[in-house]
Protein backbone atom coordinates (compact mmCIF):
# COMPACT_ATOMS: atom_id res chain seq x y z
CA UNK A 1 0.00 0.00 0.00
CA UNK A 2 0.86 3.76 -0.22
CA UNK A 3 3.33 5.83 2.09
CA UNK A 4 3.13 9.40 2.04
CA UNK A 5 4.47 11.95 4.62
CA UNK A 6 2.98 15.47 3.97
CA UNK A 7 5.19 17.85 5.76
CA UNK A 8 5.24 20.99 6.47
CA UNK A 9 1.55 22.18 6.21
CA UNK A 10 0.93 25.98 7.03
CA UNK A 11 -2.33 24.75 8.73
CA UNK A 12 -4.27 21.60 9.16
CA UNK A 13 -7.81 21.91 9.71
CA UNK A 14 -8.90 18.65 11.88
CA UNK A 15 -12.43 18.70 11.94
CA UNK A 16 -12.44 16.71 14.91
CA UNK A 17 -14.32 16.65 17.86
CA UNK A 18 -12.37 19.46 19.32
CA UNK A 19 -11.98 21.53 16.40
CA UNK A 20 -8.45 20.80 16.93
CA UNK A 21 -6.03 23.27 14.24
CA UNK A 22 -2.35 22.72 13.68
CA UNK A 23 0.21 24.99 12.53
CA UNK A 24 3.59 23.94 10.52
CA UNK A 25 2.43 20.27 10.87
CA UNK A 26 3.35 16.78 9.06
CA UNK A 27 0.98 14.34 8.83
CA UNK A 28 1.91 10.17 7.99
CA UNK A 29 -0.86 8.34 5.39
CA UNK A 30 0.19 4.41 5.35
CA UNK A 31 -1.63 1.57 4.29
CA UNK A 32 -4.92 3.97 3.82
CA UNK A 33 -4.91 5.16 7.43
CA UNK A 34 -3.95 8.53 9.09
CA UNK A 35 -1.29 7.16 11.22
CA UNK A 36 0.97 10.29 12.70
CA UNK A 37 0.52 14.15 13.19
CA UNK A 38 3.28 16.14 14.22
CA UNK A 39 6.20 18.14 13.42
CA UNK A 40 9.21 16.82 12.13
CA UNK A 41 8.16 13.32 11.42
CA UNK A 42 10.75 10.90 10.39
CA UNK A 43 10.22 10.19 6.25
CA UNK A 44 10.84 6.03 6.74
CA UNK A 45 10.34 5.63 3.05
CA UNK A 46 7.56 7.82 2.65
CA UNK A 47 7.12 10.08 -0.55
CA UNK A 48 7.73 13.16 0.71
CA UNK A 49 5.33 16.13 -0.14
CA UNK A 50 6.59 19.52 0.50
CA UNK A 51 3.29 21.70 1.72
CA UNK A 52 5.08 24.74 2.23
CA UNK A 53 2.17 27.88 2.18
CA UNK A 54 -0.67 24.94 1.89
CA UNK A 55 -3.57 24.53 4.26
CA UNK A 56 -4.87 21.14 4.54
CA UNK A 57 -8.41 19.56 5.21
CA UNK A 58 -10.49 16.76 5.36
CA UNK A 59 -11.37 15.29 1.63
CA UNK A 60 -15.00 17.20 1.10
CA UNK A 61 -18.42 15.05 0.95
CA UNK A 62 -20.32 15.24 -1.33
CA UNK A 63 -24.06 13.40 -0.39
CA UNK A 64 -26.13 14.20 -3.45
CA UNK A 65 -25.46 14.07 -6.95
CA UNK A 66 -26.98 13.27 -9.89
CA UNK A 67 -23.85 12.07 -11.95
CA UNK A 68 -25.38 11.03 -15.59
CA UNK A 69 -26.44 15.23 -15.59
CA UNK A 70 -23.16 16.34 -16.37
CA UNK A 71 -24.48 15.49 -20.00
CA UNK A 72 -27.03 17.91 -20.36
CA UNK A 73 -25.71 21.32 -18.63
CA UNK A 74 -27.23 24.24 -19.34
CA UNK A 75 -29.96 22.78 -22.01
CA UNK A 76 -32.03 25.44 -23.79
CA UNK A 77 -36.20 25.52 -22.08
CA UNK A 78 -34.59 23.89 -18.96
CA UNK A 79 -32.45 26.90 -17.96
CA UNK A 80 -35.32 28.84 -16.36
CA UNK A 81 -37.55 26.86 -15.60
CA UNK A 82 -38.94 25.65 -11.95
CA UNK A 83 -38.34 22.01 -10.70
CA UNK A 84 -41.62 20.57 -12.36
CA UNK A 85 -40.89 22.60 -15.64
CA UNK A 86 -37.64 21.89 -15.90
CA UNK A 87 -37.74 17.81 -15.29
CA UNK A 88 -40.91 17.48 -18.13
CA UNK A 89 -37.63 19.20 -20.66
CA UNK A 90 -35.04 17.21 -19.65
CA UNK A 91 -36.91 13.65 -19.38
CA UNK A 92 -37.25 13.25 -23.14
CA UNK A 93 -33.39 13.72 -23.71
CA UNK A 94 -32.75 11.92 -20.79
CA UNK A 95 -34.60 9.25 -22.36
CA UNK A 96 -31.86 8.74 -25.55
CA UNK A 97 -29.31 7.99 -23.25
CA UNK A 98 -27.34 4.98 -22.82
CA UNK A 99 -24.42 3.13 -20.76
CA UNK A 100 -21.79 5.08 -22.74
CA UNK A 101 -23.51 8.65 -21.64
CA UNK A 102 -23.75 7.40 -18.28
CA UNK A 103 -20.51 6.36 -17.67
CA UNK A 104 -19.12 9.42 -19.50
CA UNK A 105 -21.00 12.04 -17.50
CA UNK A 106 -19.93 9.96 -14.52
CA UNK A 107 -16.26 10.26 -15.20
CA UNK A 108 -16.36 14.08 -15.79
CA UNK A 109 -18.32 14.70 -13.08
CA UNK A 110 -16.03 12.72 -10.68
CA UNK A 111 -13.31 14.36 -11.80
CA UNK A 112 -14.76 18.05 -11.36
CA UNK A 113 -15.74 16.80 -7.83
CA UNK A 114 -11.99 15.76 -6.82
CA UNK A 115 -10.48 18.75 -8.48
CA UNK A 116 -12.51 20.80 -6.08
CA UNK A 117 -11.66 18.70 -2.98
CA UNK A 118 -13.74 15.95 -2.84
CA UNK A 119 -12.72 12.39 -1.78
CA UNK A 120 -16.34 10.79 -1.52
CA UNK A 121 -19.54 10.86 -2.98
CA UNK A 122 -22.89 9.81 -3.35
CA UNK A 123 -24.96 9.33 -6.56
CA UNK A 124 -28.53 9.48 -6.76
CA UNK A 125 -29.42 7.07 -10.13
CA UNK A 126 -32.98 6.76 -10.91
CA UNK A 127 -33.49 6.25 -14.77
CA UNK A 128 -31.76 3.25 -16.90
CA UNK A 129 -32.65 4.14 -20.37
CA UNK A 130 -31.32 1.80 -23.03
CA UNK A 131 -29.73 -0.72 -21.02
CA UNK A 132 -27.84 1.32 -18.81
CA UNK A 133 -27.19 0.07 -15.16
CA UNK A 134 -25.83 1.28 -11.88
CA UNK A 135 -22.63 -0.72 -12.64
CA UNK A 136 -21.63 1.96 -15.62
CA UNK A 137 -20.91 4.84 -13.08
CA UNK A 138 -19.14 2.31 -10.52
CA UNK A 139 -17.02 1.79 -13.00
CA UNK A 140 -16.12 4.95 -13.95
CA UNK A 141 -15.76 5.78 -9.97
CA UNK A 142 -13.05 3.09 -9.71
CA UNK A 143 -11.03 4.40 -12.56
CA UNK A 144 -11.18 8.14 -11.25
CA UNK A 145 -10.43 7.13 -7.64
CA UNK A 146 -13.27 8.44 -5.33
CA UNK A 147 -14.62 6.90 -2.12
CA UNK A 148 -18.04 5.80 -4.10
CA UNK A 149 -21.54 5.79 -2.37
CA UNK A 150 -24.18 4.69 -5.50
CA UNK A 151 -27.99 4.61 -4.81
CA UNK A 152 -29.87 2.33 -7.26
CA UNK A 153 -33.03 4.97 -7.77
CA UNK A 154 -35.90 4.16 -9.82
CA UNK A 155 -39.25 5.16 -10.85
CA UNK A 156 -42.05 3.72 -10.97
CA UNK A 157 -45.19 6.06 -11.47
CA UNK A 158 -45.32 7.60 -14.92
CA UNK A 159 -47.56 10.24 -16.30
CA UNK A 160 -50.50 8.20 -17.46
CA UNK A 161 -50.47 7.00 -13.55
CA UNK A 162 -50.61 10.63 -12.63
CA UNK A 163 -46.53 10.72 -12.03
CA UNK A 164 -44.14 13.28 -13.77
CA UNK A 165 -42.07 11.45 -16.10
CA UNK A 166 -42.75 9.62 -19.18
CA UNK A 167 -43.95 6.26 -19.01
CA UNK A 168 -40.77 5.08 -21.27
CA UNK A 169 -38.60 6.02 -18.35
CA UNK A 170 -40.16 3.98 -15.46
CA UNK A 171 -39.95 0.55 -14.80
CA UNK A 172 -41.60 -2.58 -13.05
CA UNK A 173 -41.80 -2.41 -9.41
CA UNK A 174 -40.29 -6.11 -9.56
CA UNK A 175 -37.88 -5.15 -11.72
CA UNK A 176 -35.96 -2.17 -9.45
CA UNK A 177 -36.45 -4.41 -6.27
CA UNK A 178 -34.40 -7.40 -8.06
CA UNK A 179 -32.13 -5.14 -9.82
CA UNK A 180 -31.61 -3.50 -6.51
CA UNK A 181 -30.99 -6.73 -4.43
CA UNK A 182 -28.56 -7.66 -7.76
CA UNK A 183 -26.30 -4.87 -6.94
CA UNK A 184 -26.13 -4.48 -3.23
CA UNK A 185 -25.17 -8.69 -3.11
CA UNK A 186 -22.56 -7.57 -5.94
CA UNK A 187 -20.74 -4.05 -4.57
CA UNK A 188 -21.47 -3.31 -1.17
CA UNK A 189 -18.74 -3.40 1.05
CA UNK A 190 -20.02 -2.50 4.48
CA UNK A 191 -16.32 -3.26 5.87
CA UNK A 192 -14.60 -0.09 7.61
CA UNK A 193 -12.37 1.80 4.68
CA UNK A 194 -14.79 0.77 2.59
CA UNK A 195 -14.60 2.54 -1.12
CA UNK A 196 -17.89 1.46 -2.08
CA UNK A 197 -20.96 0.96 -0.91
CA UNK A 198 -24.71 0.76 -2.27
CA UNK A 199 -27.72 2.74 -1.02
CA UNK A 200 -31.50 2.20 -2.25
CA UNK A 201 -33.04 5.53 -3.47
CA UNK A 202 -36.63 5.63 -4.90
CA UNK A 203 -36.74 8.63 -6.79
CA UNK A 204 -39.89 10.88 -5.14
CA UNK A 205 -43.18 10.66 -3.76
CA UNK A 206 -44.07 12.56 -7.51
CA UNK A 207 -42.24 9.46 -9.19
CA UNK A 208 -42.95 6.40 -7.16
CA UNK A 209 -45.87 4.32 -5.45
CA UNK A 210 -46.01 4.23 -1.96
CA UNK A 211 -45.95 0.38 -2.12
CA UNK A 212 -42.57 0.64 -3.67
CA UNK A 213 -41.40 3.53 -1.41
CA UNK A 214 -42.59 1.33 1.56
CA UNK A 215 -40.59 -2.11 -0.09
CA UNK A 216 -37.65 -0.54 -0.69
CA UNK A 217 -37.77 0.50 3.22
CA UNK A 218 -37.66 -3.12 4.10
CA UNK A 219 -35.28 -4.21 1.44
CA UNK A 220 -32.74 -1.68 2.63
CA UNK A 221 -32.78 -2.75 6.18
CA UNK A 222 -32.90 -6.79 5.18
CA UNK A 223 -29.74 -6.29 3.35
CA UNK A 224 -28.02 -3.28 6.01
CA UNK A 225 -27.97 -0.49 3.59
CA UNK A 226 -28.89 2.89 3.66
CA UNK A 227 -31.52 4.66 1.80
CA UNK A 228 -32.16 8.42 0.33
CA UNK A 229 -34.59 10.02 -1.97
CA UNK A 230 -35.60 14.08 -2.42
CA UNK A 231 -38.15 15.27 -0.09
CA UNK A 232 -40.30 18.50 0.36
CA UNK A 233 -37.87 20.74 -2.49
CA UNK A 234 -40.03 23.43 -3.32
CA UNK A 235 -43.30 24.53 -3.52
CA UNK A 236 -45.13 22.51 -6.02
CA UNK A 237 -43.70 19.30 -4.15
CA UNK A 238 -45.41 19.81 -1.58
CA UNK A 239 -48.33 20.61 -3.39
CA UNK A 240 -48.11 17.40 -4.87
CA UNK A 241 -48.07 15.95 -1.56
CA UNK A 242 -50.88 17.41 -0.07
CA UNK A 243 -53.00 16.86 -2.90
CA UNK A 244 -52.11 12.99 -3.90
CA UNK A 245 -51.70 11.69 -0.36
CA UNK A 246 -53.10 14.45 2.03
CA UNK A 247 -50.36 14.81 4.25
CA UNK A 248 -46.65 17.57 4.01
CA UNK A 249 -43.53 15.46 2.75
CA UNK A 250 -42.21 15.02 6.80
CA UNK A 251 -44.97 13.38 7.61
CA UNK A 252 -45.51 11.23 4.25
CA UNK A 253 -42.02 9.66 4.69
CA UNK A 254 -42.40 9.32 8.61
CA UNK A 255 -45.72 6.94 7.52
CA UNK A 256 -43.51 4.89 4.97
CA UNK A 257 -40.44 4.07 7.16
CA UNK A 258 -38.50 6.63 5.56
CA UNK A 259 -36.96 8.29 8.48
CA UNK A 260 -34.19 7.30 11.14
CA UNK A 261 -30.44 7.63 11.23
CA UNK A 262 -30.45 5.24 7.60
CA UNK A 263 -31.97 7.50 6.24
CA UNK A 264 -31.26 10.92 4.29
CA UNK A 265 -33.40 12.98 2.42
CA UNK A 266 -32.22 15.49 -0.70
CA UNK A 267 -33.36 19.15 -0.23
CA UNK A 268 -35.90 19.30 2.41
CA UNK A 269 -36.23 23.07 1.48
CA UNK A 270 -39.78 22.82 2.76
CA UNK A 271 -39.30 21.79 5.73
CA UNK A 272 -41.71 23.38 8.37
CA UNK A 273 -40.35 23.90 12.23
CA UNK A 274 -42.39 21.39 13.27
CA UNK A 275 -40.68 18.56 10.95
CA UNK A 276 -37.05 19.42 12.94
CA UNK A 277 -37.67 17.81 16.23
CA UNK A 278 -38.96 14.45 14.40
CA UNK A 279 -35.93 14.33 12.04
CA UNK A 280 -33.13 15.27 14.73
CA UNK A 281 -34.61 12.17 17.24
CA UNK A 282 -34.80 9.92 14.97
CA UNK A 283 -31.52 11.34 13.26
CA UNK A 284 -33.08 11.40 9.89
CA UNK A 285 -30.17 13.09 7.23
CA UNK A 286 -30.57 16.29 4.93
CA UNK A 287 -28.27 16.73 1.97
CA UNK A 288 -28.07 20.50 1.61
CA UNK A 289 -27.66 21.40 -2.28
CA UNK A 290 -27.75 25.19 -2.25
CA UNK A 291 -26.66 26.04 -5.58
CA UNK A 292 -29.38 23.50 -7.26
CA UNK A 293 -31.83 25.29 -5.01
CA UNK A 294 -30.54 28.80 -5.88
CA UNK A 295 -30.65 27.92 -9.66
CA UNK A 296 -34.29 26.37 -9.96
CA UNK A 297 -35.77 28.54 -7.37
CA UNK A 298 -37.03 26.69 -4.94
CA UNK A 299 -35.69 28.80 -1.83
CA UNK A 300 -33.14 28.43 1.24
CA UNK A 301 -33.26 25.71 3.35
CA UNK A 302 -33.60 25.96 6.87
CA UNK A 303 -30.07 24.80 7.47
CA UNK A 304 -29.28 26.54 10.62
CA UNK A 305 -32.41 25.79 12.31
CA UNK A 306 -32.03 22.25 11.09
CA UNK A 307 -28.19 22.77 13.03
CA UNK A 308 -29.37 23.67 16.17
CA UNK A 309 -32.22 21.18 16.56
CA UNK A 310 -29.73 18.62 15.98
CA UNK A 311 -30.26 17.25 12.31
CA UNK A 312 -27.23 15.40 10.35
CA UNK A 313 -26.94 17.80 7.87
CA UNK A 314 -24.50 16.97 4.90
CA UNK A 315 -23.74 18.61 1.42
CA UNK A 316 -24.87 17.97 -2.06
CA UNK A 317 -23.92 19.61 -5.31
CA UNK A 318 -26.61 18.27 -7.09
CA UNK A 319 -27.18 17.21 -10.67
CA UNK A 320 -25.15 19.51 -13.20
CA UNK A 321 -28.76 19.88 -15.34
CA UNK A 322 -30.07 21.99 -12.05
CA UNK A 323 -26.59 23.63 -10.52
CA UNK A 324 -24.60 23.27 -13.99
CA UNK A 325 -21.38 23.04 -11.69
CA UNK A 326 -20.23 20.20 -9.24
CA UNK A 327 -17.42 22.21 -7.60
CA UNK A 328 -18.11 21.62 -3.57
CA UNK A 329 -15.59 23.94 -2.05
CA UNK A 330 -18.05 26.46 -3.92
CA UNK A 331 -21.17 24.83 -2.53
CA UNK A 332 -19.79 25.01 0.76
CA UNK A 333 -19.35 28.84 0.46
CA UNK A 334 -22.60 29.24 -1.03
CA UNK A 335 -24.28 26.84 1.77
CA UNK A 336 -22.42 29.49 4.03
CA UNK A 337 -23.51 32.49 1.95
CA UNK A 338 -27.68 31.74 1.80
CA UNK A 339 -27.46 31.12 5.61
CA UNK A 340 -26.31 34.67 6.18
CA UNK A 341 -28.94 36.13 3.83
CA UNK A 342 -31.46 34.57 5.47
CA UNK A 343 -30.77 34.80 8.89
CA UNK A 344 -27.99 37.22 9.27
CA UNK A 345 -24.54 37.57 8.50
CA UNK A 346 -23.88 35.75 11.66
CA UNK A 347 -25.89 32.99 10.91
CA UNK A 348 -22.92 30.87 9.78
CA UNK A 349 -19.36 30.70 10.03
CA UNK A 350 -16.87 29.70 7.33
CA UNK A 351 -15.70 26.82 9.93
CA UNK A 352 -19.39 25.96 10.32
CA UNK A 353 -19.95 25.51 6.42
CA UNK A 354 -16.96 23.26 6.00
CA UNK A 355 -18.02 21.13 9.17
CA UNK A 356 -21.02 20.15 7.27
CA UNK A 357 -18.94 19.66 4.00
CA UNK A 358 -16.80 16.96 6.18
CA UNK A 359 -17.99 15.53 9.21
CA UNK A 360 -21.65 16.64 8.19
CA UNK A 361 -21.11 14.42 5.21
CA UNK A 362 -19.48 11.60 6.96
CA UNK A 363 -22.26 11.75 9.38
CA UNK A 364 -25.47 11.73 6.64
CA UNK A 365 -23.50 9.18 4.74
CA UNK A 366 -23.03 6.24 7.71
CA UNK A 367 -19.30 7.48 7.63
CA UNK A 368 -17.43 7.46 11.48
CA UNK A 369 -14.34 6.76 9.49
CA UNK A 370 -13.92 9.83 7.50
CA UNK A 371 -14.26 13.36 7.62
CA UNK A 372 -11.99 14.44 10.16
CA UNK A 373 -7.94 14.42 10.02
CA UNK A 374 -7.47 12.06 13.52
CA UNK A 375 -4.85 9.01 13.96
CA UNK A 376 -7.03 5.92 12.98
CA UNK A 377 -8.73 8.24 10.46
CA UNK A 378 -8.83 6.81 6.78
CA UNK A 379 -6.45 8.82 4.48
CA UNK A 380 -8.98 10.98 2.59
CA UNK A 381 -7.12 14.42 2.20
CA UNK A 382 -7.19 17.73 0.25
CA UNK A 383 -4.28 20.32 0.47
CA UNK A 384 -5.29 24.10 -0.53
CA UNK A 385 -2.33 26.43 -1.64
CA UNK A 386 -2.87 29.61 -0.32
CA UNK A 387 0.10 31.06 -2.20
CA UNK A 388 -2.12 32.10 -5.09
CA UNK A 389 -4.08 35.01 -5.85
CA UNK A 390 -7.26 34.22 -4.78
CA UNK A 391 -5.55 33.62 -0.94
CA UNK A 392 -3.78 36.88 -1.55
CA UNK A 393 -3.93 39.03 1.80
CA UNK A 394 -6.26 36.70 3.52
CA UNK A 395 -5.35 37.30 7.83
CA UNK A 396 -7.04 33.83 8.09
CA UNK A 397 -5.19 31.06 6.82
CA UNK A 398 -7.98 28.65 7.63
CA UNK A 399 -10.51 30.78 5.73
CA UNK A 400 -10.95 28.62 2.77
CA UNK A 401 -14.40 29.42 2.15
CA UNK A 402 -13.91 33.13 2.21
CA UNK A 403 -10.69 33.80 0.30
CA UNK A 404 -10.24 30.52 -1.51
CA UNK A 405 -9.03 28.65 -3.13
CA UNK A 406 -11.38 26.62 -4.92
CA UNK A 407 -9.07 24.11 -6.90
CA UNK A 408 -6.94 21.55 -4.70
CA UNK A 409 -3.25 21.28 -5.43
CA UNK A 410 -3.73 17.82 -3.84
CA UNK A 411 -5.49 15.14 -3.27
CA UNK A 412 -5.41 11.62 -1.62
CA UNK A 413 -8.32 9.22 -1.07
CA UNK A 414 -7.42 5.71 0.69
CA UNK A 415 -4.01 6.70 1.04
CA UNK A 416 -3.73 7.46 -2.69
CA UNK A 417 -2.70 10.39 -4.66
CA UNK A 418 -5.59 11.03 -6.78
CA UNK A 419 -4.39 14.99 -7.45
CA UNK A 420 -1.38 16.22 -7.69
CA UNK A 421 -0.50 19.56 -8.57
CA UNK A 422 -3.87 20.68 -9.79
CA UNK A 423 -4.01 17.48 -12.47
CA UNK A 424 -6.31 14.28 -11.99
CA UNK A 425 -3.69 11.64 -11.92
CA UNK A 426 -5.97 8.55 -12.28
CA UNK A 427 -7.30 9.30 -15.71
CA UNK A 428 -6.89 11.05 -18.94
CA UNK A 429 -9.35 13.80 -18.79
CA UNK A 430 -9.05 15.57 -22.05
CA UNK A 431 -9.96 11.95 -23.91
CA UNK A 432 -12.60 11.91 -20.96
CA UNK A 433 -14.11 15.19 -22.23
CA UNK A 434 -13.87 14.71 -25.95
CA UNK A 435 -15.84 11.57 -25.43
CA UNK A 436 -18.40 14.29 -22.95
CA UNK A 437 -18.35 16.88 -25.68
CA UNK A 438 -19.12 14.64 -28.63
CA UNK A 439 -22.16 12.14 -27.11
CA UNK A 440 -23.47 15.42 -25.36
CA UNK A 441 -23.50 17.28 -29.47
CA UNK A 442 -25.31 13.78 -30.15
CA UNK A 443 -27.95 14.33 -27.43
CA UNK A 444 -28.60 18.28 -29.00
CA UNK A 445 -28.25 17.49 -32.28
CA UNK A 446 -31.05 14.46 -31.93
CA UNK A 447 -33.38 17.36 -30.20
Amino acid sequence: MSHHLLRGARRVLSMDDADTEWSDTDIRLRDGVITEIGPGLAPEGAEIHDLSGCLVTPGLINTHHHLYQSMTRAVPGAQDAPLFGWLTTLYPIWARMGPDHMRVAAMTGLAELALSGCTMTSDHQYLFPNGARLDDTIDAARDVGLRFHPTRGAMSIGRSAGGLPPDSLVEDPDAILNDTIRVIDAFHDPAPGAMLRIGVAPCSPFSVSRDLMRDAADLARDKGVRLHTHLAENDEDVRYSLDRFGCRPAQYAEDLGWTGPDVWHAHCVKLEPRDLPLFAASGTGVAHCPCSNCRLGSGIAPVAAMLAAGVPVGLGVDGSASNDSGNLVAEARQAMLLQRVAQGGDAMSARAALRIATRGGARVLGRDDCGAIAIGMRADIAVWDLRGAASAGSWDDAALLLAGPSQVRHLFVEGRQVVRDGQLITIDLPRVLEDQRRLAIGLAEDA
